[in-house]
């Protein structure tokens, strides 16, 4: 929940470098909320069948949407990466599995254009 918090403290950050670990706990966080938020939705009758979104979940989507664009290319930028290639999720499945190798990655060990190294 720590790495969470820390990329929401960082709220519209695209500058620097982002770990592995800072990522994927922010993903594993983002994702139990966001399911934590539909099923209160579906319980409580806010979820529309039609558009495949509840009002919290929505609310907390909207609410993170430029953190997690934040994050994304911080994460990039740890792989010696811009951050525009992170319009890649536009196209369908290619770009998610291309995006998906880029943050799996390690990060370049040391400094990069992007700043220094944020495990040193």
């Amino acid at each position: 929940m720590e790495w969470f918090l820390a990329a929401l403290r960082k709220y519209a950050t695209f500058s620097g470098r982002a770990r592995r670990k800072e990522y994927w706990n922010y993903v594993l966080f983002y994702l139990l909320i966001y399911v934590g938020l539909l099923f209160i939705d579906a319980v409580t009758g806010t979820f529309s069948m039609e558009s495949e979104l509840g009002f919290l979940s929505g609310l907390f989507a909207l609410g993170t949407l430029v953190p997690s664009m934040a994050v994304a290319v911080r994460r990039l930028h740890d792989t010696d990466r811009s951050g525009w290639w992170l319009l890649l999720g536009v196209i369908p499945l290619v770009g998610a599995v291309v995006l998906l190798y880029f943050t799996i990655q390690e990060g370049d060990a040391g400094s990069n254009r992007f700043g220094a190294d944020p495990k040193a």
